[in-house]
């Protein structure tokens, strides 16, 4: 019987072989981890980085779009009270 265990665990061992987690696993691990990561945060900041100078050109574009309305609405106010003065003038 212990024969047969024995010759189980050598074939075993021949089909499965054991790999051991040793340092350089976990170096190789550690490099590719940091290498990928030189590659995405980069990424991630100048996205980042995007959106908020669009949110803040989208938030002076709005802002733009209503001093070009208040001007268009003081000039002609101006214009109406141009014409009111002119005609009051030509009737004193």
């Amino acid at each position: 019987m212990s024969e047969k265990t024995e010759l189980l665990e050598e074939v075993d061992t021949l089909f499965t072989p054991k790999r051991s987690l040793d340092l350089n696993y976990f170096l190789y691990l550690l490099l590719s981890l940091i290498f990928v990561g030189m590659f995405a945060f980069p990424k991630i900041y100048i996205t980042q980085q995007i959106y908020f100078k669009s949110r803040d050109i989208a938030k002076l574009k709005v802002e733009y779009d209503t001093l070009k309305e208040e001007n268009k609405l003081i000039s002609a106010s101006v214009e109406s009270i141009k014409f009111k003065n002119q005609v009051l003038d030509t009737l004193f």
